[in-house]
């Protein structure tokens, strides 16, 4: 068996809650259970690859890019106000 470290952590009350009812439903101890998370999460990580990695982000990026965002009844342009400033300040 592995030589274990001692952690102490803080979780909320409701992380306590699935906890407990995690680790009794699968017969293993909470520290068990918080070992075997770990581990998920590691592997997770390590297993993917960099293209792999900015593939997922790409994905991301071009589903949000497509987000219908509500009009606010601006009849103006950024470019319209920069030359505006520079009129007004340029004097």
């Amino acid at each position: 068996m592995a030589r274990m470290v001692r952690k102490q952590v803080y979780i909320e009350e409701k992380h306590e809650e699935l906890l407990k009812r995690k680790a009794s439903e699968l017969g293993v101890s909470e520290a068990e259970l918080i070992r075997r998370g770990i581990e998920q999460v590691c592997e997770a990580v390590v297993s993917e690859s960099p293209e792999e990695a900015w593939r997922r982000i790409d994905d991301f990026i071009q589903k949000h890019r497509t987000f219908r965002v509500p009009q606010t009844g601006r009849n103006w342009t950024r470019d319209e106000l920069y030359e505006d400033r520079l009129e007004r300040h340029s004097h």
